[in-house]
């Protein structure tokens, strides 16, 4: 089955959401993206014990200083997802995608000149 959600979305995989650092959130908005979503595995069901609540615990500080810092903690969510739910993936990529459109380019994007990425993109 071939998922249909935006192209506008880049896809960073990692080994588990539980490897999601502040840094690395921060850094795709410094980079240019526009919003960021991670997908985690179910709560409770995680390989590696407590990644996803991790995970969820390290987006919802970066959300908070997104909000701190004028960028909006709505431009971030996680989401808690099985290997089985590629439908679902591409449901959120593309709510994600609407939502972002919504809230219109990051405030940063006003600060980079040169940037290769296209409004409303999401990391």
């Amino acid at each position: 089955m071939r998922l249909q959600y935006s192209s506008n979305i880049r896809i960073i995989e990692m080994p588990c959401s539980g490897t999601i650092d502040h840094r690395v959130l921060l850094q795709a908005f410094e980079d240019g993206a526009d919003g960021v979503f991670v997908a985690g595995c179910m709560e409770g069901d995680c390989h590696f014990q407590k990644g996803n609540y991790r995970a969820k615990k390290r987006v919802n500080a970066v959300k908070k200083l997104l909000d701190e810092i004028g960028l909006g903690g709505d431009r971030l969510e996680m989401y808690n997802l099985s290997a089985a739910m590629g439908p679902r993936f591409a449901e959120i990529a593309n709510e994600m995608t609407e939502r972002i459109r919504q809230l219109g380019p990051s405030p940063l994007r006003k600060n980079k000149a040169g940037t290769s990425r296209k409004e409303g993109d999401v990391a």
